[in-house]
């Protein structure tokens, strides 16, 4: 997601009209991600990105705008909701949301299973009258109103309501409690069948509502959560009827103002959903893929194409680049195509300056590798660059009253300095794949241009200086150096450091030449010094020799993630409570920590070879959301919830990971907690007694993070899919190349294809594979067509994308008819 702006919001009652404004990013009505606070702005910019792997269902997709508000709670100003099904239709297009009225009629989330049930019965009297029963069963998904949810339903046809118990913090209650209304019309009882005309007139006319409420201790009353009102007709053909549905908001919500009164929001929204099979489906494909390191030319081999073909080469690099990763071969896949390109350039200075599938295979590479390098590296000055604010601004143009050039050039040196140390010191750190990709490149730039012996150190700086660290001091937030894009004026002291940088890493003759701006020539001048290109030479020639072993970096703690969440106590102390306190928690490869605050000692603090297990932890057990479990030694448990369930699974992902390749890992664990002298998941009364259940992990355990080779090969399946009629455009230019080998028509110019006859042979390959996988998703898509059934839990009734689903399969099924 791209949060862009906001624009036009309402002024604020008080004098100074303007507002503090923040957006959060909801599944529904959970909140996973929030952007920084903008002050005194009613047009405020966001500029923030945020990306997700989204780990469960979700109806909306909603972005809520509020207004800080210092003594009370936030006020919410309006939001955008998208539904799920329309998130196709704003794929990766700037579009301006007009901002809607919230309030509780219209936030509903969550599903409800009922069960109806219209009897006929004879009274004493030999008079025929209707009974209906109303089953309520269960809900899920409700929201969570300010932290918890006491739910009830209420039943109502034609008169009083009839009300269920109060389940205490849950938002997926089990009520499983029946109402009986009578619909009475005395008649003569005349026919065994259903009702008479008269009676169905009456019946038609009546409907039931359930209501669903969150039971509150506060002054306000009880908050609606949602209703469902169902006219008895449709009982007409059977007495009996039990589904699922969705909520549905009500209808007399304050319509009163204008949607265009709120304003409106610019937002960028890239979804995608894979449909991923078991890994044997993928195996032709991935075959051909992982072959195309030795594929001779690497033009001809399948990955190389899946370049040519794509509109841009960063769509192919992604998933490559993963897959690659995940099953090693990352290394000489791209010493391949770099080698070609290398063939390829005429002019040492151009190396690797353009947008080629080697240079966005090896950002994307860096990207995945070098996190935790960058981490390790600039994070801490970057912090306090973002915290200190010292003024750094050198254009004489932009100078503010009272600011000092001179003064504000030492700070802008100090920090380009301090940064350009921490860098050219920091090439033990760099990760051994990073190294040996920097080897391959140095080497094959080195033997095409000989005469040159600056081009060994430019192939390397034009990725790591100009393509990573450049790149990560600029925009630190898109680097997870800083959660929210900094400030305006850090943001520029950000901008120059990291054009001073770029200048020193580049090792170009005439250094003052490259900067347009003569107050940046003139700063330049501070680093005209030969002592800087030397450290620079020497940082190049340590991260790209051969054999280089990364054997500091397992001594050197690195922070792999941190952030607040809430722990149950552990019962380290003989007495005292096991209660919930929030605490700063931090993973770094060594060990697992948890303090009062950041900065603090730690209280708590567990190795990772000690960590034997990280599991969901399920609802009931404590009757909390997002929770999960650290499992140690003797059966010691760690109970902790996370802030929302995008957090849980990035932390759950991350522990398994770095814990992945624990000799004492354990096959089973307690999907519950041990409460009360026994586990509520399989009732045994030790609480040493094995677990019940098998455990999840089985994540790769190499640097690969959550990379799941599969998936990446379904995604690289749907590219040439998508690209169908390149691959088969390509093939014709492969023919025509082999037939007349004279000059190139101009349509097949776009493509590299220096062996016709091995390309065709790929081509044909490729979509032979691509055909198969295709047959495969269709077949699985009219088999679950014919399995599922609308008003299941899966589909509940009011499922707006089950029913487009339905449309579209119907039309598929009369079109093959």
């Amino acid at each position: 997601l791209s949060l862009g702006e906001a624009k036009n919001l309402p002024t604020y009652p008080g004098p100074n009209k303007m507002r503090d404004c923040y957006c959060t990013v909801n599944l529904d009505q959970e909140e996973v991600f929030r952007t920084k606070i903008v002050e005194k702005s009613l047009c405020p910019f966001y500029g923030e990105d945020f990306y997700c792997e989204i780990p469960r269902t979700f109806r909306h997709l909603s972005f809520y705008i509020f207004d800080r508000d210092v003594f009370r709670r936030d006020s919410i100003i309006g939001k955008v909701a998208i539904q799920k099904e329309d998130l196709q239709k704003y794929h990766n297009r700037d579009t301006w949301f007009q901002l809607q009225h919230v309030d509780a009629d219209s936030e509903v989330q969550g599903k409800v299973h009922l069960e109806l049930r219209l009897s006929e019965v004879i009274t004493d009297t030999g008079v025929v009258c209707h009974k209906l029963a109303a089953r309520v069963l269960e809900c899920q998904g409700l929201p969570i109103v300010n932290g918890q949810c006491d739910p009830y339903a209420t039943v109502t046809l034609a008169g009083p309501s009839r009300q269920t118990k109060v389940k205490k913090k849950t938002n997926n209650p089990h009520f499983d409690e029946v109402f009986y209304f009578e619909v009475t019309r005395p008649s003569s009882y005349n026919k065994k069948s259903h009702f008479d005309i008269e009676d169905v007139d009456e019946v038609d006319k009546m409907e039931i509502r359930v209501d669903l409420w969150n039971a509150s201790n506060l002054k306000f009353g009880d908050e609606f959560l949602g209703e469902l009102r169902l006219p008895l007709k449709f009982l007409r053909q059977s007495s009996s009827y039990e589904a699922w549905y969705f909520l549905q908001p009500r209808d007399n919500g304050n319509k009163s103002l204008k949607p265009d009164d709120l304003g409106s929001l610019r937002l960028n929204v890239v979804y995608t959903e894979d449909h991923v099979f078991s890994s044997d489906y993928y195996s032709p494909l991935r075959d051909l893929l992982l072959k195309s390191a030795d594929v001779e030319p690497v033009s001809a081999s399948a990955a190389h194409i899946l370049g040519e073909v794509c509109r841009e080469k960063q769509e192919a690099a992604i998933p490559l680049v993963r897959l690659f990763l995940h099953y090693g071969r990352i290394v000489p896949f791209i010493s391949a195509i770099a080698n070609a390109e290398v063939k390829r350039t005429q002019d040492p200075n151009t190396i690797f300056r353009g947008n080629s599938l080697t240079s966005k295979c090896i950002d994307e590479t860096m990207k995945l590798a070098g996190m935790h390098y960058l981490q390790v590296t600039l994070k801490p000055i970057i912090d306090e660059i973002c915290q200190v604010h010292k003024t750094c601004e050198i254009d004489p143009v932009k100078l503010k009253d009272g600011e000092n050039l001179e003064n504000n050039r030492e700070n802008l040196r100090q920090y380009v300095d301090r940064i350009f140390t921490v860098i050219t010191k920091s090439g033990v750190s760099c990760p051994t794949v990073m190294c040996d990709i920097f080897f391959s490149l140095r080497e094959s730039a080195a033997k095409r241009f000989q005469g040159d012996l600056d081009v060994r150190y430019t192939a390397v700086s034009s990725f790591i200086f100009l393509r990573f660290f450049a790149p990560a001091i600029l925009s630190p937030n898109l680097f997870q150096l800083t959660p929210h894009h900094p400030d305006p004026q850090t943001s520029r002291t950000l901008t120059l450091i990291s054009k001073t940088i770029q200048t020193l890493g580049s090792l170009s003759k005439s250094k003052s030449a490259n900067f347009k701006e003569s107050y940046m020539a003139s700063f330049y001048d501070y680093f005209n010094e030969q002592k800087y290109a030397d450290a620079v030479k020497n940082f190049l020639d340590l991260i790209s020799s051969s054999g280089r072993k990364d054997h500091k970096s397992i001594e050197q703690p690195i922070l792999l993630k941190e952030g607040f969440m809430i722990k149950r106590a552990q019962g380290r102390k003989r007495f005292g409570m096991k209660n919930f306190k929030k605490r700063w928690f931090r993973l770094t490869n060594h060990e697992f920590t948890y303090q009062k605050s950041k900065g603090d000692h730690p209280l708590c603090s567990i190795p990772i070879e000690n960590i034997l297990a990280v599991e969901r932890l399920e609802e009931e057990s404590f009757k909390m959301k997002n929770m999960f479990q650290v499992i140690q030694p003797e059966r010691r448990v760690l109970y902790i919830q996370a802030n929302n369930c995008v957090e849980a699974k990035d932390w759950i992902d991350i522990l398994t990971k770095v814990s992945q390749c624990n000799k004492k890992r354990l096959t089973v664990y307690h999907p519950s907690a041990y409460l009360n002298g026994h586990w509520l998941c399989c009732k045994a009364t030790a609480d040493n007694t094995p677990g019940c259940t098998p455990c999840t992990g089985g994540l790769p355990a190499n640097i690969q993070l959550d990379i799941d080779g599969d998936r990446e090969t379904e995604r690289i399946y749907s590219l040439f899919n998508l690209y169908m009629p390149k691959l088969e455009k390509m093939q014709e230019a492969c023919g025509s190349k082999s037939v007349y080998d004279g000059p190139e028509e101009e349509e097949y110019s776009t493509f590299i294809i220096d062996d016709p006859k091995e390309t065709y042979k790929t081509l044909k390959l490729i979509i032979e594979g691509v055909g198969t996988l295709e047959q495969e998703h269709a077949q699985y898509k009219r088999d679950k067509f014919k399995k599922t059934k609308y008003g299941s839990q899966e589909h509940p009734i009011g499922d707006k994308s089950f029913q487009t689903y339905i449309r579209q399969q119907s039309e598929i099924s009369a079109h093959s008819i």
